[in-house]
């Protein structure tokens, strides 16, 4: 009897969650399909938006399938990994983050009756990453190259990617007046990857058409002391001068002691204070410079000294505003004022300073090097101005992986189609169980036409009927059809320009795949109890920490009466 009783093992502290097994996957993938409904809603030029309202108080109004899962603030550990490829996607290419979600969701959904009937999950993945593999071969072969064009050529096709990215955003009425615009800032910058080099600067009032691009740099007029007014507000074909120095009377610091034995001897002190100051200002008037910015401070003193001179002046510059006009003007930025050399300064063909709504803009244009640009928008609330510059940001990213991965797939569902009766017709030459898991593969593609037509109103079957008779078609010519919004009919996507480069689409079905693969591979989650010493320890070190603080700061108060 004594032999038969086994000892417990404790193996993990007390308290400690373990779920594991068929129940815990099946609970994860709710999950994840939970956060697939929040975004669901948001997808295509029909889908609503979501307004988030935080502990702060800041409220966001967002279409932007990344935006509103960074906002969501996400505790399930398994519906995180689809928060990461929301990001991931919004790093990688910029648009497509609701339909990587969803694509995720609706992988682990057709997953989930397999998963209930007892199917082991590696025979799914195994399915899922050769369909996945299968579908990118088929977007590349169906992807249309716009290479070799002529710039205007191909300067109205990226307009027409940019238009299909903004269709869904609440700016999409004006989508044809920001389209061009993004891909005018995007030619601007040339080859440079940096996207900093594209500047958004937002002026609330006015309406949307009221926005502009700069062929250069423009920034808010930074903080001005007394004499700025009397200073030159444009300029043709000036010098620029950048400074990282401070232009202003420096008094000494607290501790300083300096020893006289002869009342005379203060003043030459002041004098050199004095000299030291308006050696600087004369060194920047030399360098020929008729434009001085910095990214310190410019004092009363500068300021009025420039204004004598007819020389403009601005400190305290932002840092990324100070590069930007440095690469477009071709300046150096300087730390010293010392032998300032023509070499390091830049030039533009015009600078003004313009009032835009009630803000006063100093503007940099016909740059040299012509390496940046800047958008200016314009618009009622600051929460339309925030999502407006978020969908800019989008189609910014987006046309600018259209210049270098140069092929362009048809949007609307069509390419998603098309995977799918590739798939489903490759799935009936298969033997054995991966044929199911391929072929709900192929239906879990169909979720990107059905959810256009459930957010625009259709009757997303009988759309997807008439898709899938058109894609089945031998010759191959139903290939471009996708779901018509306007209509709720369904027609050529390529015809009616709504494109997408084929690298959003591929990068989406990676990314979802993986996903949907890795919540697939967790079968335990284990989760560790809060402790309670570790919380006690961490409440009585602060408890000692302020106590000791406090005491101190008393004791310096003390000696300084």
């Amino acid at each position: 009897m004594a032999a038969m009783m086994q000892p417990q093992i404790i193996l993990l502290k007390e308290g400690t969650d373990t779920s594991q097994g068929k129940a815990q996957l099946v609970s994860n993938i709710n999950a994840c399909m939970a956060v697939a409904d929040v975004v669901r809603t948001t997808l295509g030029p029909r889908g609503m938006d979501k307004l988030i309202h935080d502990d702060k108080g800041n409220t966001t109004i967002s279409n932007d399938g990344a935006t509103i899962m960074k906002l969501l603030d996400i505790i399930h550990p398994a519906a995180k990994i689809l928060v990461d490829i929301a990001k991931s996607q919004d790093s990688e290419v910029g648009d497509g983050t609701t339909t990587v979600v969803l694509l995720a969701g609706e992988f682990l959904k057709e997953a989930k009756p397999f998963i209930e009937e007892g199917v082991h999950p590696q025979n799914l993945i195994r399915s899922y990453r050769t369909a996945s593999n299968m579908a990118i071969e088929k977007v590349k072969e169906l992807a249309v190259s716009i290479e070799g064009k002529s710039l205007e050529e191909k300067k109205s096709l990226l307009a027409k990617c940019a238009a299909t990215t903004l269709s869904s955003k609440l700016i999409g009425g004006e989508k044809e007046f920001f389209a061009s615009m993004v891909v005018d800032a995007v030619l601007a910058i040339g080859n440079d990857d940096r996207l900093n080099m594209i500047g958004i600067k937002k002026v609330p009032g006015g309406n949307m058409r009221d926005s502009f691009l700069v062929n250069g740099v423009a920034f808010k007029k930074t903080f001005s002391y007394a004499g700025f007014e009397q200073q030159p507000k444009k300029f043709v074909n000036p010098k620029l001068l950048l400074l990282n120095i401070e232009l202003e009377l420096k008094s000494e610091k607290e501790n300083a002691e300096i020893r006289l034995s002869d009342p005379a001897q203060y003043q030459s002190i002041v004098d050199a204070e004095w000299n030291i100051i308006y050696d600087k200002l004369d060194k920047c008037v030399k360098s020929g410079a008729k434009v001085v910015l910095s990214r310190l401070a410019i004092g009363d003193l500068g300021t009025q000294y420039f204004a004598d001179r007819d020389i403009f002046c601005a400190g305290r510059v932002a840092e990324e505003d100070l590069q930007r006009v440095a690469a477009a003007t071709g300046g150096t930025v300087q730390t010293t004022v010392n032998n300032v050399i023509d070499e390091v300064l830049g030039s533009c063909e015009i600078f003004e300073e313009k009032q835009v709504g009630n803000e006063r803009f100093n503007i940099f244009s016909g740059c040299p090097s012509g390496k940046t640009a800047t958008i200016v928008l314009r618009g009622g609330a600051d929460q339309f101005i925030e999502e407006a510059e978020r969908s800019l940001h989008d189609a910014i990213m987006i046309v600018r992986r259209a210049v270098k991965n140069s092929t362009v797939v048809p949007g609307g569902g069509a390419i998603d189609m098309e995977i799918s009766r590739f798939l489903r017709h490759h799935a009936r030459t298969i033997q054995g169980k991966s044929q199911l898991f391929i072929n709900s593969y192929a239906k879990a593609l169909e979720i990107i036409p059905r959810q256009l037509c459930d957010n625009a109103g259709f009757d997303a079957t009988d759309v997807l009927n008439k898709l899938r008779q058109k894609h089945a078609l031998l010759s191959g010519e139903g290939a471009p059809y996708g779901v018509d919004i306007n209509t709720g009919g369904i027609a050529d996507s390529f015809a009616n320009f709504v494109w997408e480069p084929a690298v959003v689409k591929i990068n989406a079905i990676n990314a979802a795949t993986e996903a949907a693969c890795l919540i697939l591979s967790v079968d335990e989650t284990v989760k560790n109890p809060k402790s309670e010493s570790a919380q006690g320890d961490a409440a009585a070190m602060g408890g000692r920490g302020r106590g000791g603080m406090a005491s101190r700061g008393r004791g310096r108060g003390m000696r300084r009466r």
